[in-house]
């Protein structure tokens, strides 16, 4: 049964598990229309046979542009407009910098950071004809904080993805289109299981990728729970009070808010250093003192 009175067309990237799958049983859940997209639909053949024809799986590989645009095109055909657009495809594979493979570094930041350019900028046209809209864009709260060993390209193409949307952001305001960038922490899905590759972790290593790959493998790090995520990103669509930034899970609201404190205290500590770079301001100014 419905839980809204308005209904809402979403259109989910990466929908045959984890967040995807969650966020789209939750918008269905709650009376809403979805457009699935995986590489595989015929995952989503039991959502189809519950929720009907308010669910259209299809296919897409989010790498493709081509496969984009004709997502988008059935989407249209078959609901008319689109209202919220998500980018949650993307994976992780685990291997220390210097020695990970190139190509599977590219391979990852082609998912992680080109489907969101790709999904992002076939949706702009869209949203823009209809009024406006909202994309929800999945990075995490390694996308803000970083610095955790071993996921050097995951890591980077959600800052990546970060950056674009806030520009996006402020090219598309007047336009009515909005933007929430999700961070999660670690959550009870398959992220660090099935869609994860462990490369192995040379000695000098160990301590930090080798130390991350235990965590992972024991489940450590996944407290949070996807579906109660989904949920709260449902309700907030709905609310029509979207933040700029959601952190979600208890361990990375506290993760990020000591990055933020730190940078705070290291600008703040600098900042005489770095206004006399400017022409004209007093230099050489004396650099802060050690500790």
């Amino acid at each position: 049964m419905s839980t809204h009175t308005d209904t809402r067309t979403w259109f989910i990237t990466g929908s045959s598990r984890g967040f995807g799958r969650s966020l789209a049983s939750a918008a269905l859940a709650a009376g809403d229309r979805v457009v699935a997209t995986a590489r595989k639909p015929e995952q989503l053949d039991d959502l189809v046979a519950r929720y009907g024809d308010r669910v259209l799986p299809v296919a897409l590989d989010v790498t493709d542009p081509d496969a984009v645009q004709a997502a988008f095109a059935a989407a249209r055909t078959a609901f008319g407009s689109v209202d919220v657009v998500v980018n949650n495809a993307g994976y992780a594979n685990l291997a220390p910098v210097e020695t990970a493979d190139e190509e599977d570094f590219r391979r990852q930041f082609d998912t992680n950071f080109w489907g969101v350019y790709h999904v992002s900028k076939a949706a702009i046209p869209l949203l823009k004809e209809q009024g406006g809209g909202i994309v929800i864009q999945f990075s995490s709260v390694g996308g803000r904080v970083g610095a955790t060993p071993g996921l050097g390209s995951y890591q980077a193409a959600k800052f990546a993805v970060d950056g674009f949307t806030r520009v996006l952001a402020a090219e598309t305001a007047p336009l009515g289109i909005r933007y929430l960038v999700v961070e999660p922490g670690g959550f009870a899905t398959d992220w660090a299981g099935a869609s994860m590759e462990v490369d192995d972790v040379p000695a000098d290593y160990r301590a930090t990728v080798g130390a991350l790959a235990d965590l992972l493998r024991g489940g450590g790090a996944a407290v949070g729970d996807p579906d109660r995520a989904a949920q709260i990103l449902v309700r907030i669509v709905h609310a029509d009070r979207l933040p700029t930034h959601l952190l979600l899970g208890a361990g990375a609201a506290g993760m990020a808010l000591d990055y933020s404190r730190g940078q705070l205290a290291e600008a703040t500590v600098w900042q005489a250093v770095s206004a006399s770079a400017d022409t004209g301001a007093v230099y050489p100014v004396d650099l802060p003192a050690n500790g």
